[in-house]
């Protein structure tokens, strides 16, 4: 790997590291275009491109979802009692995830990936209030809500902040609170996302050097090398800013994603 390439991996790695702890969306959904790009250009077979920039990208959170969560934290903002109802169903939805991706051909799975985030960016941008007594459901529902949660992150590669976000504010969560919680979220989605893209990428034909499974092993290093830094950073950050400001940061960043990763779908086609 080249030493320009190493140096772009680790300027995304600290970009996306910064928006894992401003935002909670575990820096997956800003890696997958951008893992797409590079690998593209790396001359990776077409067929296995998008797959594999979603399961490196999730397997960075592992690494960038702890740092960010320690931040947050600090700041009393996450809700340890919420964490411990998701992970159930996020375990369950990540497998499944990896499953059904395997079998996507890659525009396919690129058009999936826009769909989602636009309809998030959406939702986030609208900024709809919630009924004012709504709350977060019951442990039923809770589970169905996070094993859809896991199976669309996983299908994305993306730390689940995405949905977990507008969907705690719609339950009427503060957005500070939800994105301190998706953030702590991002560890257990990743670990299930990983092993699914390593599990099922392992007989996988024409890989390149390096790669277990689907997931890219040097631009992994580089990535989780700058973003451990620089998560906290955007953490603190996120306390700093007023509501309706995160809310439209986080929008815009989601529209920018989805419009790229529908243009690759149409390229790929």
């Amino acid at each position: 790997m080249s030493l320009e390439l190493v140096i772009a991996f680790m300027a995304l790695g600290a970009v996306g590291g910064f928006l894992a702890g401003l935002l909670g969306i575990g820096g997956g959904l800003v890696l997958v275009p951008f893992f797409t790009y590079f690998f593209s250009q790396q001359g990776f077979p077409s067929e296995h491109v998008v797959h594999m920039a979603i399961g490196t990208a999730g397997a960075t959170i592992l690494f960038t979802s702890l740092s960010s969560v320690r931040a947050h934290h600090r700041k009393g903002a996450v809700m340890w009692p919420v964490v411990w109802r998701f992970v159930p169903g996020l375990l369950v939805g990540t497998q499944l995830g990896a499953l059904v991706a395997d079998q996507l051909k890659t525009p396919v799975l690129a058009a999936v990936f826009a769909g989602f985030v636009g309809f998030s960016a959406i939702q986030m941008y609208l900024d709809k209030k919630p009924n004012g007594s709504r709350e977060l459901p019951a442990t039923a529902g809770m589970f169905g809500v996070s094993s859809l949660i896991g199976l669309l992150s996983s299908l994305v590669g993306a730390g689940g902040g995405f949905i977990s976000v507008p969907f705690m504010t719609w339950c009427n969560v503060k957005i500070h609170q939800a994105v301190a919680t998706s953030a702590a979220l991002g560890f257990p989605i990743a670990a299930g996302t990983a092993i699914g893209y390593i599990w099922h990428g392992l007989n996988a034909t024409n890989l390149p050097s390096y790669a277990l499974g689907y997931v890219y092993l040097p631009a992994l290093a580089c990535v989780v090398a700058a973003s451990v830094t620089t998560a906290p950073i955007g953490a603190g950050t996120a306390h700093r800013l007023p509501v309706k400001t995160l809310k439209r940061v986080f929008a815009f960043v989601l529209f920018g994603l989805a419009s790229y990763m529908l243009y690759k779908a149409y390229v790929l086609r």
